[in-house]
């Protein structure tokens, strides 16, 4: 082997690893300094006492799980669902195809806007329900006596939303999935349920793990879509991050809640790669 072709793959992967150098760990390395700091700019856990004692932090963590918990399986139900049908090429294909990814042209915070035309107090839901006589007077969601119906709006923005990200990346796995697998299956007679279950789900494993990690860790630093339609009725880690920085301008306050949003990703990341290793992770 020539040293030009031993140290190829070092350069080919130098850009990405000077990317995540300066735009992730760099930043990263900031956060938690920042977080173990005071005001001063001595190191203590003075600023992590101060968020564990925010009034706000435990709703905003419980609300963040809370969020995670109901949005992903959903998502990934849909998420296969539709891309179990964009790989069936079925007649007009296309247009489902374009249907379902119509959401990722809509930004976090656009998402929001729509639903909540959709939901609140003067939105069209309650304007069709007085029109047909159904209620008298609009449902109030933005308030605390209606969290749990705050937080079910919100899962249903965040699954119409982002949905399709998982749903791409489920068909490109789909699509290596040799055909011959899923035509041996039918032939033995296995249901659409087991070969689901038996075929496809265990050969999708690379993709369904880049998907839930990918999902997991979006879904932990929600943030736009909360604002647009709870207001501050409701509040998540990044919300708070973002008061702290703004308006108590505290930026030792702010990275620490950063920092748990990152070391809730690092965590999620690395419970998905061990509840979901792949072929060669199982062997090694």
């Amino acid at each position: 082997m020539t040293l030009r072709r031993r140290w190829a793959p070092y350069l080919l992967l130098a850009p990405s690893a000077l990317f995540l150098v300066i735009f992730f760990a760099t930043p990263m390395v900031q956060s938690f300094s920042l977080a173990l700091q005071d005001r001063s700019g001595n190191w203590s856990l003075e600023t992590l006492q101060r968020m564990v004692e925010d009034p706000n932090f435990a709703s905003a963590l419980q609300t963040t799980i809370i969020l995670v918990i109901l949005v992903i399986p959903i998502q990934f139900v849909l998420a296969m669902a539709m891309a179990l049908v964009i790989n069936a090429r079925l007649k007009g294909i296309s247009l489902w195809l374009y249907v379902y990814a119509l959401p990722l042209a809509i930004s976090e915070l656009a998402a929001g806007l729509v639903w909540s035309a959709i939901f609140f107090q003067r939105g069209w839901l309650n304007s069709i329900l007085i029109s047909l006589g159904m209620i008298d007077t609009p449902i109030v969601c933005q308030s605390a006596e209606t969290q749990w119906l705050l937080i079910t709006i919100i899962v249903v923005t965040e699954a119409w939303r982002a949905t399709s990200i998982i749903m791409i990346i489920l068909v490109a796995g789909l699509q290596s999935i040799p055909d011959e697998y899923i035509e041996a299956a039918e032939v033995y007679g296995a249901t659409l349920w087991q070969r689901v279950r038996r075929v496809i789900l265990p050969m999708l494993r690379p993709a369904l793990q880049v998907a839930l990690i990918l999902r997991v860790i979006l879904a932990i630093q929600v943030f736009a879509t909360v604002i647009a339609l709870a207001g501050s009725a409701l509040t998540v880690l990044a919300d708070q991050a973002y008061t702290y920085s703004t308006e108590i301008l505290d930026d030792n306050v702010a990275a620490a809640y950063a920092s748990v949003i990152l070391f809730l990703s690092i965590v999620s990341s690395i419970a998905i790669l061990w509840l979901l290793p792949v072929k060669d992770e199982q062997q090694a």
